[in-house]
């Protein structure tokens, strides 16, 4: 019987942690857009509508979402996760003009998974946002004796595109498993009606 009432209470217990640490995420909304456009203005609103449409894709995924794929040759939506984290982590390097270093597992729950993907999206985008030039920002690759060099331009046909064209499958993964996105999300205006 005592095994039950702790069971209920570390439950609670996880459920309020699991709020909590959605709380502060970014981009719930769309931050308000600058007075100017310049080439960092302009890229880091693309970023910020990256972040918008992932945060509401990636809003609460059940067990059965996360492992939905729909044939055994696809990745499941966790394994998406994954991958546009890993595309995040290449947006945010570039932002900062450092070395992107081959990683092949991230053992991180789905919590901390979505929460260090819109933190790096976030991070990518303030810092994009301040520069006037990106000629001398590119994407670099370890690459065994000598570094890979793209420039920045890959970065939006690369890295950012795909992680967009991701997002919409983990929207429509959801909907196949039974759990469609918030219908009150508004890409356009990005903002959703609670």
């Amino acid at each position: 019987m005592w095994y039950r009432t702790y069971l209920l209470i570390i439950c609670v217990f996880s459920l309020n942690m699991l709020s909590w640490a959605q709380i502060g995420l970014p981009y719930k909304e769309i931050p308000s857009y600058p007075s100017n456009y310049t080439e960092g203005t302009v890229i880091s609103r693309m970023i910020d509508g990256l972040g918008y449409r992932y945060y509401w894709a990636t809003k609460n995924l059940r067990v059965k979402d996360l492992d939905f794929k729909p044939d055994a040759q696809a990745r499941s939506i966790y394994e998406t996760m994954e991958h546009i984290y890993s595309l995040s982590i290449m947006v945010l390097n570039a932002s900062k003009n450092e070395v992107n270093q081959r990683r092949d597992t991230f053992q991180m729950n789905v919590n901390d998974l979505r929460s260090a993907t819109l933190a790096n999206l976030k991070l990518a985008s303030e810092k994009v946002s301040l520069l006037n030039e990106l000629e001398d920002f590119n994407i670099l690759f370890e690459n065994s004796s000598k570094g890979k060099v793209l420039p920045f331009w890959h970065v939006l046909n690369g890295p950012l595109a795909d992680a967009i064209y991701h997002t919409g499958q983990i929207v429509s993964f959801r909907r196949t498993s039974g759990n469609p996105m918030n219908p009150k999300v508004n890409v356009l205006m990005g903002k959703t009606d609670l």
